[in-house]
This record gives C-alpha cells, sequence and structure tokens, in this order.
C-alpha cells in the first residue's frame, strides 16, 4: 500500500530518462472503486500536464511514464484528490462523525486506485515527512498516543464531491446518526448548490433539524432556492421562532404561498409572530459601528478606531463588508488584540455571523442574543449590507420596559 504523501512532489521521466516535471496531485474516479485514472505533473515550465496512469511503468524513487505519452484532461466523473479530498471534512459512516482527511492510501495491486484514508496524527507526520523513527519520538515527547486511524473508502461519505453528477452513496441510516449541529458546521462552508444536493439526502426531519442550525444567511439562502411545497415541510419542522425570521426574508407572495401550505397547528403559532414582527426593531438600531475590509490589516484597524470611534460609548466587535458593502465577516476587539500588526483580517474573521434584519420580531432577536452570547447583533438588509447594530443593554432594557 502507497500513501500519497509517499508520492507527491516525486520526480516523472520518461523510459529513456527524459525529466517531465514532478508529481503534484492525482485525478480518481469518483465510484465505488475509486480508481486513479490520471497524474497531475507540473512541468518545467511550470505548466500542469495531465497524464493518464496508463501511460506508468513503475513508481519507485520516481514516477516513470512510457515516452510517447499523450496529454489528457479532466472527465465527468473524476476529481483532483489534493483539490477535492485531501484535508477535507468527511463523514466517517463507521464512527458516525465528522473527521478531516490527513493523508490518502493508495492501492498499488493491479491498478492504482484509493484504499481509504488516514484521519489520525500519523498522516500528518506523514505529510510533514517526519521519518517512522521520529514518530514515536514525537508522540512520546508530546505523550500523544499514536494509532492507525484507517477508513477505507466504503466507510466514508466524501461531502466535498458533491458535484455535477457525481452521485453520493446513499448511507441515509448512518447519516442519521450524525448530530445536526455537526452537518450545520459544515454546509456553512460549502456552498448553497452543494448543502440543498446534500439536505436532499436526509429526510425531512433531519434536513430540518440541520437547518435549523444554520444561521439566518445561509437558512435565507436556502428557502429561496425550495420549492414552495419542500419549503412549507421543513418549515412545519423548524422551531416557530427561526422559521418567521426565514419566513421574513421571503417575498411576500413567497411567504403567503407557504403559510398556506402549513397545518393549521403551526401556521397559528407563526402568524402569532409574525404579528409581533410590526414591533420596531428600527426603533433600537444605533450607528455606532466601525466596518472595514478584508484586506485591511490590524494596524489599519487600530487607527480607523482611534480616528473614528472617539464618540462612541462602546466597540467590542468590528464589522468586515466587501466593495459592495456587503457584510462578509466580523472580528472581535480581543481576537484584534491577539493578532501581528500587519496580519490581514480575511485570515482570522469570523465569516459565519448570526445576523437580525429591520423585520425581524424583538422576541426573536432577544432569543438570539441569549442563544449565542451576544452583546451586539448586525442588522441587515436583503442586499447583506448593514442597517446597523442592535446592542444587548438596548435590546434588554426595551423588553424589560415594556414587561412593566
Amino acid at each position: 500500500m502507497l500513501y500519497f504523501s509517499e508520492i507527491v512532489n516525486k520526480k516523472v521521466y520518461t523510459v529513456d530518462d527524459i525529466y517531465i516535471g514532478y508529481l503534484e496531485d492525482i485525478i480518481f474516479l469518483v465510484a465505488e472503486n475509486p480508481i486513479v485514472t490520471k497524474f497531475v505533473i507540473k512541468d518545467k515550465a511550470n505548466q500542469k500536464l495531465i497524464i493518464s496512469t496508463d501511460y506508468l511503468k513503475k513508481i519507485d524513487k520516481n514516477l516513470i511514464v512510457e515516452k510517447e505519452f499523450l496529454v489528457s484532461y479532466l472527465e465527468e466523473n473524476e476529481l483532483y484528490l489534493v483539490k477535492n479530498l485531501l484535508d477535507k471534512q468527511i463523514i466517517d459512516l463507521k464512527g458516525n462523525k465528522i473527521v478531516r482527511v490527513n493523508d490518502v492510501a493508495l492501492q498499488d495491486k493491479d491498478r492504482l486506485s484509493i484504499a481509504g484514508v488516514d484521519v489520525g496524527i500519523l498522516g500528518i507526520f506523514r505529510r510533514l515527512r517526519i521519518g517512522a523513527e521520529n514518530f514515536y519520538k514525537i508522540a512520546s515527547f508530546f505523550n500523544i498516543r499514536l494509532a492507525s486511524q484507517f477508513l477505507s473508502w466504503a466507510d466514508i461519505q466524501p461531502l466535498e464531491l458533491i458535484r455535477g453528477n457525481v452521485k453520493l452513496r446513499k448511507k441515509e441510516e448512518k447519516l442519521e446518526k450524525i448530530r445536526p449541529e455537526d452537518l450545520a458546521d459544515y454546509l456553512e462552508k460549502t456552498n448553497v448548490i452543494n448543502a440543498r444536493k446534500f439536505l436532499k439526502i436526509l429526510d425531512t426531519e433531519k434536513a430540518a433539524e440541520v437547518i435549523g442550525n444554520l444561521n439566518i444567511n445561509y437558512q435565507t439562502a436556502l428557502f429561496k432556492h425550495f420549492q414552495i411545497g419542500k419549503a412549507a415541510k421543513l418549515v412545519g419542522f423548524l422551531d416557530p421562532d427561526e422559521a418567521v425570521d426565514v419566513l421574513l426574508t421571503l417575498t411576500k407572495k413567497k411567504r403567503d404561498e407557504v403559510m398556506e401550505k402549513l397545518e393549521p397547528q403551526v401556521k397559528g403559532k407563526i402568524v402569532h409572530l409574525l404579528e409581533l414582527s410590526k414591533e420596531p426593531i428600527g426603533a433600537l438600531l444605533t450607528t455606532e459601528y466601525l466596518t472595514v475590509g478584508p484586506e485591511d490589516t490590524v494596524r489599519h484597524v487600530f487607527e480607523k478606531i482611534k480616528n473614528e470611534t472617539k464618540d462612541f460609548s462602546s466597540l467590542y466587535t468590528v464589522y468586515v463588508v466587501n466593495k459592495e458593502n456587503q457584510l462578509t465577516g466580523a472580528v472581535s476587539l480581543h481576537e484584534v488584540l491577539k493578532e501581528d500588526l500587519d496580519m490581514p483580517l480575511y485570515k482570522f474573521m469570523i465569516q459565519n455571523l448570526v445576523v437580525i434584519h429591520l423585520t425581524t420580531p424583538v422576541e426573536i432577536a432577544m432569543k438570539k442574543f441569549l442563544k449565542y452570547h451576544l452583546t451586539s447583533l448586525p442588522v441587515i438588509n436583503q442586499d447583506k449590507r448593514m442597517e446597523g447594530i442592535v446592542n444587548f443593554d438596548d435590546i434588554t432594557n426595551y423588553v424589560l420596559n415594556r414587561i412593566k
């Protein structure tokens, strides 16, 4: 058995000893038997060559290929190992959890194929080119217990492979055992198209649990693509507070159509909460907030704080907006203080933010504060541009005064 870390960067020669370049990646077929179909080689001109494994003669100190090889290309149902599998999160169907791929094991009998993945510390050591003799020395020094953590291809659900016509093996009974918050955590790191394909694998109740753990921006993006019937089914399983916040971001026409499909009991709760949305969250809005760009450095943040926040009553969070002034992230002052002055914000900012809208009911906004232990919440419009922020103190005073 070979490991990818053992062959990547090996030099590639033809049988007549002509140097071609070095191995950068491999391409494999996404199937029950994931055969390695092609090599990706970086040549002397720093260009990528894709060569079929049919031309491979042997793998030892170097890779040797036939001298009259032809250049190929990526085909349907083929993916790059480095780009689509290595370092990616996968579902360990055997252990019912999400793990990270540290190395990839290759079966070299008959034809090269992917046997499975290494998700343990040994995979990291191998990638770092630490010799076997040193594995145990380092592990002993840091009191790390070394054990092989190998998953066969049959025991994994490769989430990153949800692309085009690539089909996932439907192991619903295994996926059902994974915590919804863990699945939601993963989906927020992928795009909406992939998320929708993945959610189709789950039953409606499980999918709703996962969606309920996503941030409001992601929930909204998903619901805008759902058919009316599908949206209504999912809303029926969502917490009413979360359902209302999602519905309020849809157009009135689509919201009304979804409401018509709901069960009477669920519809009654949501109608009640929608009435609360008439409470003016805008009255609690403050424009005392600071925005910066993702490319700005910590040094630049300090300068902006010094020059633009003299009249602020408080400042705990700095918000990151893109060139279109859309909210893309946030950093706490504590995190800013820990980083080097020349560190750009995009390298450590939080991207999956909890947000509210002008239409968000005060009660739901309050629940978000308490659920996520926040000091402030950004208020955004339909175009993801900031309208302002609401501070926890302000909303607390508002609620208390209303109770009296």
